[in-house]
């Protein structure tokens, strides 16, 4: 049976796995699932259409599963999925989905989501992401695989922040990031590309290789986008590694940082 400490208020209805942990004060609210190895900090609320996965922690004063801060919500009851192994420290936000979009906030696995980070309504985390304390997303947002968030930004709602990316600390993005692109400033501009971060995830020579020849493309060759675009999905055919901007160009409408 999960240990819930007596402070704590858990709503019937409430499906936990009898390993939970629920610490001092904590809230949890009637239609929430928590899978088997997770723990609740005191002062955690844990509400709404919410389902976690196995071996999440979360720390006091984390406010998970909370209403949209959208004006057009009206309790419908949308949804928040999170998968397994992340961890969200004091005071992160996350909200549900709205039915403006398909109605569910996804987050992926062993993510790592710092002290008074926000991830607003609608959007869709992948894996290995890291938020530093306070970065802040709006809504609508998609962000790949092993991007990083520096502390205090804040990204426009329906960006996409690409796979491998990288924001550095008090960004304010308004566009939409390349795959292994560093971005900084106010407004966000590239900087270069996350070298370092593909080296301590095995990428090879040849790929980082082939990365860098892309972002040439994209910024130092005074192509057109869709040119640039072109030139890559060309070069992905011999180079699957630029898959990950083919993909990434794809889905991308407002125009990518600068």
């Amino acid at each position: 049976m999960a240990r819930i400490h007596p402070t704590a208020l858990v709503a019937p209805g409430a499906q936990l796995a009898d390993d939970v942990e629920v610490g001092p004060y904590a809230v949890i609210g009637g239609a929430v699932s928590i899978d088997s190895g997770c723990v609740v900090g005191p002062h955690v609320v844990i509400e709404g259409v919410t389902r976690i996965g196995k071996n999440n922690r979360f720390y006091s004063g984390a406010a998970i599963g909370c209403a949209p801060q959208d004006k057009k919500y009206r309790n419908e009851p949308t949804e928040l999925v999170i998968g397994d192994d992340n961890s969200f420290f004091q005071c992160v936000t996350v909200s549900t989905g709205t039915i403006q979009d398909k109605g569910i906030t996804r987050i992926g696995n062993d993510n790592w989501i710092m002290a008074y980070a926000h991830i607003a309504h609608d959007c869709v985390l992948g894996d290995h992401i890291i938020m530093a304390n306070n970065a802040t997303l709006a809504g609508h947002i998609e962000v790949g695989d092993y991007a990083f968030l520096g502390g205090l930004s804040a990204v426009h709602q329906f960006c996409i922040i690409g796979p491998h990316s990288m924001a550095g600390g008090g960004a304010m993005v308004a566009q939409d990031v390349p795959p292994f692109v560093m971005c900084e400033g106010n407004r966000a501009g590239a900087r270069g590309l996350n070298t370092e971060g593909m080296k301590r995830r095995g990428f090879t020579p040849e790929q980082i290789a082939a990365v860098k020849q892309a972002y040439k493309l994209l910024y130092r060759e005074g192509l057109g986008y869709e040119e640039a675009c072109a030139r890559i999905a060309e070069q992905a055919r011999t180079e699957p590694v630029l898959n990950l901007f083919v993909d990434f160009f794809a889905r991308a409408k407002r125009g990518i940082v600068r």
